[in-house]
């Protein structure tokens, strides 16, 4: 399968702070991925480099099977980017701006345009200026996805979203997946939007990928184990997969990574029972991050 967009041995400096650092990463066509990480981890660097904003210190991104550096009009026309904070033509109202925006795709979606509009409640007549952050991320959104990109970034795209309007996007995202087939990234720091959409998990920690995975492995790696023993517990479990313990007389809650085949073996030792139970995504981010592995 081919690339949407790789990395390789990427370096991204500014003066003294490394905000990538020798980041190899290669995403194909048709994934839906998740970028996670704790807030300077990189991610937004890492998508302003996919579509040319910004250029490596060392090492080479392409995008679309060409140099993200040297992006044409025909390659643009191809991807779609949302933001955390757009900038729009605030003296223009939202018809006046899709239809600016439209002129530059021949293949723009007005069934789809409108759609969204009625969708997400987004006045057409509203001065885009005075939208709301909320409202200004719909518009973001719209303008991302009317024209059918191979190739969809989202930054943050739901965070001032109220709760209905976050359900109402990714019930559309959803759709869109399955209608244009497109590789789709999404950066978000809420965990239960990006586990609702995406198969594929990327986290940088530091600049670095701490884990490049599918949800269903990532999921199957980490458990939880509740611990019933008939004799008192106190932190008897030194096992190096037991990332932590929380023990309370005769039970025991533990954090476990890779450890799915060992349970018959655990309970024999210890003379106890287990039950196992798999972690979302929330439960799971903070350890994947280092020294927490």
């Amino acid at each position: 399968m081919e690339s949407a967009f790789e990395l390789e041995k990427l370096t991204k400096k500014f003066g003294g702070l490394i905000a990538l650092d020798d980041l190899t990463l290669s995403i194909p066509e048709r994934s839906i991925v998740g970028l996670i990480g704790r807030n300077g981890s990189g991610k937004t660097t890492l998508l302003h480099h996919v579509v040319g904003l910004q250029l490596p210190s060392s090492g080479r991104c392409t995008t679309l099977g060409h140099p993200a550096a040297t992006l044409g009009s025909e390659q643009l026309a191809n991807i779609g980017v949302v933001w955390q904070e757009n900038r729009f033509l605030d003296w223009m109202t939202v018809d006046k701006h899709l239809r600016y925006v439209a002129s530059f795709y021949q293949n723009w979606d007005r069934d789809r345009e409108q759609r969204l509009l009625g969708d997400l409640e987004l006045d057409p007549a509203a001065r885009v200026g005075t939208l709301s952050p909320g409202n200004a991320q719909k518009l973001g959104i719209i303008l991302a996805v009317c024209h059918h990109p191979k190739l969809l970034l989202l930054d943050e795209p739901m965070s001032a979203l109220d709760p209905i309007s976050r359900e109402q996007v990714l019930a559309f995202l959803i759709e869109l997946l399955h209608e244009d087939q497109a590789t789709t990234v999404i950066s978000s720091h809420v965990m239960r939007d990006i586990e609702s959409v995406v198969e594929w998990i990327v986290c940088l920690d530091r600049g670095r990928v701490s884990v490049d995975s599918s949800l269903d492995d990532l999921q199957d790696r980490y458990s939880e184990w509740q611990v019933t023993s008939a004799r008192p517990i106190a932190g008897d479990f030194k096992e190096p997969w037991v990332l932590s313990q929380r023990t309370n007389e005769h039970k025991a809650h533990l954090l476990v990574r890779d450890a799915g085949e060992l349970i018959e073996w655990f309970e024999t030792k210890y003379d106890v029972d287990v039950q196992s139970q798999s972690l979302n995504l929330e439960r799971i981010f903070p350890l994947l991050h280092r020294g927490s592995r």
